[in-house]
């Protein structure tokens, strides 16, 4: 496939109207209408849908929307790479990956730790489940990635280097003016008759399970796609939600937390590839590790989980 033609797609998906997306590509807007009806041919599945405003996903589009992104932006690092070597610039990016609670503050501020101490180095953060992270540290997308034992559990591959960074204690997350909102850790039976959201098969079977163990069960009748719609649907008043403590620090301001008695958790750690490492690969290890240290339990060899059979 032509990927001017994914490009084209993915413009028009971000900006809602195909003639606003001809502008931004210098094309007419007949020539993007006509590549979006190409694509569609070529993978026989509507993708785009009209309303009053505009275009928008279907839900197929919204799939192939997240693919193409990652695919476009992959091709572009390619095409810089190869630059960097014609110009004689051959500083090899870094390629960190991470669950996207961990992407949205502990990543960020242990790169930030690393270009203080190391000095500068072009890198990239790419979000994503850890199963998929895995895949691309073997694959070598990606040179470093933090990831956690959250059902179904961390493969066991002599591929990957794995540390151990801590334990993260999940909360629950809810609307402004919740009546158990504080920072008393509030019992899950006192939780029993709320509505809860999950976003990810590895949230809710934690919440499942802690659940069980206090002899209820969790109502989860909302989905959501990601993490923001997630927490968009708790600001709005429509569910609570069980996220990692790790987030807390980047919440929007119109919900809160309030903590678990006997809380789930996962582990957090850190994959390298054995071959090849990234040379800055190490050093942020070691900024990984210290944003852990205050909650780091003192079993040190703590075992990940093993993925379910």
């Amino acid at each position: 496939m032509d990927l001017s033609v994914w490009r084209t797609f993915v413009t028009v998906c971000r900006l809602g109207t195909l003639s606003a997306a001809a502008a931004e590509l210098n094309h007419t807007q007949s020539a993007v209408s006509r590549q979006i009806a190409g694509l569609e041919r070529q993978l026989g599945v509507p993708l785009v849908e009209r309303h009053a405003r505009g275009v928008r996903p279907t839900p197929a589009g919204e799939v192939f929307r997240r693919h193409a992104l990652a695919t476009l932006n992959e091709a572009d690092r390619a095409v810089r790479a190869v630059r960097d070597v014609r110009d004689g610039a051959c500083d090899r990016p870094l390629a960190v990956g991470a669950t996207p609670s961990l992407a949205s503050g502990i990543v960020p501020e242990a790169v930030r730790g690393l270009l203080r101490q190391g000095g500068p180095v072009r890198w990239s953060l790419l979000p994503g489940l850890s199963a998929q992270l895995h895949s691309r540290v073997i694959d070598g997308v990606l040179d470093i990635a933090v990831v956690t034992d959250a059902p179904p559990g961390l493969a066991f591959d002599p591929r990957v280097e794995r540390r151990f960074l801590g334990l993260d204690e999940m909360v629950v997350v809810l609307p402004v003016g919740h009546p158990r909102a504080g920072r008393v850790p509030v019992r899950m039976e006192a939780l029993a008759d709320d509505t809860w959201v999950e976003d990810n098969d590895g949230s809710a079977a934690l919440l499942r399970q802690h659940a069980a163990r206090a002899g209820v069960s969790a109502r989860i009748d909302l989905a959501a796609a990601d993490l923001p719609g997630k927490l968009a649907l708790v600001a709005t008043g429509h569910a609570i939600a069980l996220i990692p403590g790790v987030l807390t620090c980047a919440l929007r301001a119109d919900v809160t937390t309030t903590p678990l008695v006997d809380p789930p958790t996962r582990g957090i750690y850190a994959i390298t590839p054995r071959r090849d490492p990234h040379p800055r690969a190490a050093p942020l290890l070691d900024q990984l590790a210290a944003a852990f240290a205050p909650v780091r339990p003192t079993q040190v060899d703590h075992q990940p989980t093993k993925p379910e059979p």
